[in-house]
């Protein structure tokens, strides 16, 4: 993907050497909330998971959630806090975001945190697609993703625009809403400026 090209890493060496600047080993302060908010229900995704805390969080409150990342680093570490908290309803897969079908199932929830950002225009439809092809009707989507609002400089920093142009009419989506959002990582003191954008599955 677009990230891997422009930094010349594959994603799992982020992890290989401590945790990833994105990875502040806590799910994020906004994801939190809106779980806290009753927004996910049913059987969730966590696309592009990384070490799993959105997935463990949404599990803890009794979801059974399936987190994919391309890392398998992520993943190994995922598994292992899985065992630790003795959560059982959380799983995770190593597998390519673009090509969700593969997973055979479907889901009613979806939360995205950090992934979206990462793929370029010509991803972003491939990927719009795949996630349409594993969730039904009235399924939520909820993304938190690096915004192009603010001084602070961010990598792949997305407009508003195109988060309305990638879920528009045609794709199967809906975007609900699109707020300003703080995205918290290791590098910001007071997070990065994002978007919590929430789409329905048409």
């Amino acid at each position: 993907m677009s990230h891997e090209r422009e930094s010349g890493r594959p994603w799992d060496a982020s992890y290989q050497d401590g945790p990833a600047p994105w990875d502040i080993g806590q799910p994020q302060p906004a994801i939190v909330r809106i779980a806290s908010g009753g927004g996910f229900r049913g059987s969730v995704l966590d696309a592009g998971c990384g070490t799993g805390e959105h997935a463990l969080l949404l599990a803890s409150l009794g979801l059974l959630v399936l987190g994919i990342d391309v890392a398998p680093t992520a993943i190994a570490i995922a598994r292992a806090k899985t065992t630790q908290r003795g959560i059982c309803n959380a799983e995770f897969v190593c597998t390519d975001a673009l090509s969700l079908h593969s997973l055979g199932r479907e889901f009613e929830s979806v939360v995205d945190c950090g992934l979206f950002h990462t793929f370029d225009a010509d991803e972003r439809p491939r990927y719009v697609a795949s996630l349409a092809s594993v969730t039904r009707s009235g399924a939520r989507l909820h993304i938190l993703c690096f915004s192009d609002e603010g001084p602070e400089e961010v990598p792949h920093p997305i407009s508003r625009d195109a988060l309305n142009s990638a879920f528009g009419v045609g794709t199967g989506w809906k975007i609900l809403s699109i707020v300003r959002e703080r995205l918290q990582t290791r590098i910001h003191n007071d997070g990065a400026p994002a978007w919590l954008a929430t789409a329905e599955r048409a």
